[in-house]
C-alpha cells in the first residue's frame, strides 16, 4: 500500500465529479500538447498533463490532496510510478521535470520535436493507464 506523507499530501474526501474534473484537465492539456505548432508549448503542456493525471490518480486512490510545496512534483511522479507499477513514470517524468526547470530557471533548454513527440507518446500511455483506474467502479 502506498503511503502519503503529511508534508506533501493532506486527507481530502473527493467526489467522483472532482476527480473527473482533474482528469479532464489532464486530457485537455494532452490535446494541446498533441496539436500546438510550437515545440516548447507542446512540451510544457505534455508535462502538465502528466502531473495533472497523477494528481487525479492520487485523489482517486489515496483520497489525498497534493500540497503545493517544494518537491511536490517529484512526489506526484513517485506515487504515480508506484500506483501504476510503472518505474518509467518516475524516470521519464523526472527527466521532463528537470528539462522544464532548466528552461524556467536557467535561461532555456532546447527540446527537439522528436524528443517532445516521444514524451507525448509516453504521457498518453500513462494517461491511458490512469484512466482505467479513474473509471474503475464508475457507472457509465
Amino acid at each position: 500500500m502506498t503511503r502519503f506523507e503529511k508534508e506533501y499530501f493532506r486527507p481530502f474526501s473527493f467526489s467522483g465529479k472532482e476527480i473527473d474534473r482533474y482528469f479532464q484537465n489532464a486530457l485537455r492539456d494532452l490535446k494541446i500538447a498533441q496539436t500546438d505548432p510550437y515545440t516548447e508549448v507542446r512540451f510544457t503542456y505534455c508535462y502538465q498533463a502528466l502531473i495533472k493525471s497523477g494528481i487525479a490518480l492520487i485523489a482517486k486512490v489515496g483520497q489525498v490532496k497534493v500540497r503545493s510545496v517544494a518537491g511536490h512534483h517529484v512526489q506526484v511522479l513517485t506515487k504515480m510510478s508506484n500506483l501504476l507499477n510503472n518505474p518509467d513514470i518516475l524516470t521519464i517524468g523526472n527527466a521532463m521535470r528537470m528539462k522544464r526547470n532548466l528552461d524556467l530557471y536557467s535561461g532555456g533548454e532546447f527540446i527537439s520535436k522528436k524528443e517532445t513527440g516521444d514524451y507525448i507518446r509516453f504521457t498518453k500511455q500513462v494517461i491511458n493507464q490512469t484512466e482505467k483506474i479513474i473509471k474503475a467502479g464508475k457507472k457509465e
